[in-house]
């Protein structure tokens, strides 16, 4: 299985982790802070634009857990384990928020944190997550 690709972007107190095969583009991570997030420009993402606060609070509002975050002075805080919560969007993916170990049909388990976004419309490229298909297959459910 290939490792997920990860791309960081660091203000020297926070370090922004990016999965770009997570994201589900629902873009909330623009619409929060523009002047931060811009997929038109190579970074898309210019962490100094916004205060490590900021950046925190837009972050864990990612529906996608595509963006994670760790403080530079905290090792491993990917590994905290989080509460259990699921959320089913509308004409969109399951939502299950906290820490999970997902086992894919061959076997293989990994480690979920934050949030991971489940595809229920079946057009996804990921599956079982969510890639953003539904928007293009008007998915209705």
């Amino acid at each position: 299985m290939d490792k997920d690709i990860k791309k960081e972007y660091s203000n020297g107190e926070l370090t922004i982790v990016w999965k770009p095969k997570t994201c589900i583009h629902a873009a909330e991570c623009v619409k929060a802070l523009p002047q931060v997030y811009n997929p038109n420009k190579k970074p898309w993402i210019a962490i100094e634009n916004a205060t490590t606060e900021e950046l925190k609070s837009q972050i864990a509002k990612c529906p996608s857990g595509a963006l994670g975050y760790y403080m530079n002075d905290e090792k491993d805080a990917e590994s905290e384990t989080l509460e259990t919560k699921v959320e089913v969007l509308e004409n969109g993916p399951l939502l299950v928020y906290g820490t999970l170990k997902v086992t894919d049909k061959e076997g293989n388990t990994e480690t979920k944190n934050k949030t991971t976004a489940f595809c229920r419309c079946g057009q996804s490229n990921n599956k079982p997550y969510c890639d953003g298909s539904h928007l293009s297959s008007n998915f209705i459910g």
